[in-house]
């Protein structure tokens, strides 16, 4: 049977296993999924050892970027990006293969496209970490200019004090790449001036637990367009298989 799994920490929040093990099971695929908690990196090689069967692993938090040390190959996009959520295992013989990929960009590309107006020009990205990489790749490649926001000074980004009404009126696409109100904590929300938005303005929100977060509701009541990011997953779980059974 054909393995594919999961790698993070934690995992309590997992959507793919559901997703994948109910696909193998309406599609009649002799595979399974299996969530990979590992509390460090380097308990990679060991899961892979370990686990002859596996032909493909997605990568969650906090594992997007330190995981690129073990690949043998990166996909010019993950490589550009900076970061990894789709690992595929070919195994040649006595040897191990490991390439990476990236799916989120594929996801949230395919996913905001349809909502993107000819005003948007210019996007706030909340968050500075993997899942922002992928985001700013993605927007780029739609011809959108992006801003990276952080909690904290760094030099390729603003933070949340920085962000005025004139600039939610600049910046009118925001994209929420922060766990900042996901469930349980979903009565959290970026801190913005949300009274600055109007029907020009979209959030995304890559978070989908819960289906409508504050920060969406919060931007609805000014008129803003809003979507999570369920779609984005499921789409990027798509590409994943792709990516995983490519060439077979």
């Amino acid at each position: 049977m054909d393995k594919y799994g999961l790698i993070g920490y934690p995992l309590g929040h997992s959507f793919s296993i559901g997703f994948f093990n109910e696909k193998f099971e309406n599609e009649n695929i002799n595979a399974e999924y299996i969530n990979f908690e590992i509390p460090d990196i380097e308990n990679l090689p060991e899961i892979i050892t370990s686990n002859p069967e596996l032909k493909g692993l997605n990568v969650t938090i906090p594992y997007k970027q330190k995981v690129m040390r073990y690949l043998d190959y990166m996909s010019p996009e993950a490589r550009e990006i900076g970061a990894v959520n789709v690992i595929k295992v070919e195994h040649k013989g006595k040897n191990t293969i490991l390439k990476g990929y990236n799916s989120d960009v594929i996801g949230f590309t395919k996913s905001i496209e349809p909502l993107l107006e000819s005003f948007h020009k210019k996007a706030l990205i909340l968050g500075t970490g993997g899942a922002s990489k992928a985001i700013e790749y993605g927007l780029r490649s739609l011809n959108i200019e992006t801003q990276l926001v952080s909690r904290t000074k760094r030099p390729d980004a603003i933070q949340y004090e920085d962000i005025t009404p004139d600039v939610i009126h600049e910046y009118n696409v925001v994209v929420n790449c922060t766990p900042c109100g996901m469930y349980p904590k979903a009565d959290e929300c970026p801190d913005l001036p949300y009274e600055a938005m109007n029907t020009k303005t979209l959030l995304y929100d890559l978070i989908y637990n819960p289906d409508e977060t504050l920060f969406m509701k919060r931007g609805l009541e000014y008129g803003a367009t809003v979507k999570n990011g369920l779609e984005m997953l499921l789409l990027q779980a798509f590409a994943s298989w792709d990516f995983w059974n490519e060439n077979e």
